[in-house]
């Protein structure tokens, strides 16, 4: 059991959602009362998701339909953080979208025109059906000199048949064809943390990271300053830490552990 009492107790918060507070459609242990006391205590909070698929609304209904009640505005996906990311470089410009609602929603949310037409950006998100045809559309025109944009770096991802390719895979044919590589936004890279703290006004040294993934959340933790907890409830099991090069501040069994630093 990790000693709690020498850690010190942030003013702000970003939790993974999948492993950390839900798995598949349901709650894990302590996973509503983490949610209710930051709700409670007014302590500014963000749920994080490397997938691009679903807009806030849909993942606020999903996380409602586990139990846990989390407002659109306290969630933070890898479209959002890659519709800010755009906006910060090119405001208002065009982009050609292969994705889902979660990623068009955001990117029309930020002003951006979405076109076949000399786009100045391919961004590449998750979706359930890629279609060869948008592939090949989104070589050409990386070839034309569209700037190449994926939201994040995942390979694969879970169905209820098995494993599916995910953006990484796609953006690495992509890249194969074009020799173009492209920038991911999501996790790990910190820019998705840093513009969650910016969106939450709250500063690295203030602020947490609890995550199921030393690879994508701790790393990113890392990088972003803040303290990381790992929690066992996902897909890292206490050995496979040894792995890595770097380490979280504490590791947890599961968020409900992280409850008395709360205050």
């Amino acid at each position: 059991m990790t000693d709690i009492s020498n850690l010190r107790k942030p003013k702000a918060w970003m939790s993974d959602m999948d492993g950390v507070l839900v798995h598949e459609s349901l709650a894990l242990p302590g996973a509503n009362e983490f949610i209710e006391t930051l709700k409670e205590k007014n302590i500014p909070f963000l749920v994080l998701t490397n997938n691009s698929i679903f807009t806030n609304r849909d993942l606020s209904a999903r996380l409602a339909s586990s139990g846990l009640e989390v407002p659109e505005d306290r969630i933070w996906t890898s479209a959002n953080a890659t519709a800010e990311f755009l906006n910060s470089q090119s405001p208002k410009s065009t982009a050609f979208v292969i994705g889902e609602a979660g990623l068009t929603t955001a990117i029309h949310e930020a002003g951006y025109v979405m076109t076949e037409s000399d786009p100045e950006y391919v961004v590449l998100g998750e979706t359930r059906f890629y279609d060869f045809v948008n592939i090949t559309k989104a070589i050409r025109l990386i070839e034309k000199g569209a700037k190449f944009i994926c939201t994040n770096p995942d390979t694969t991802g879970p169905s209820e048949d098995g494993t599916l390719p995910a953006v990484g895979s796609v953006a690495a044919m992509i890249t194969k064809a074009t020799g173009r590589k492209p920038y991911f936004v999501g996790k790990p890279n910190p820019i998705m943390f840093r513009a969650g703290l910016n969106k939450l006004g709250a500063h690295s040294e203030d602020a947490a990271m609890v995550g199921d993934r030393m690879d994508t959340d701790i790393h990113a933790g890392v990088e972003s300053g803040m303290d990381s907890y790992l929690v066992l409830s996902g897909s890292t099991a206490r050995e496979d830490i040894q792995k890595f090069p770097f380490r979280p501040k504490a590791v947890f069994d599961g968020i409900g552990d992280l409850l008395p630093l709360l205050g």
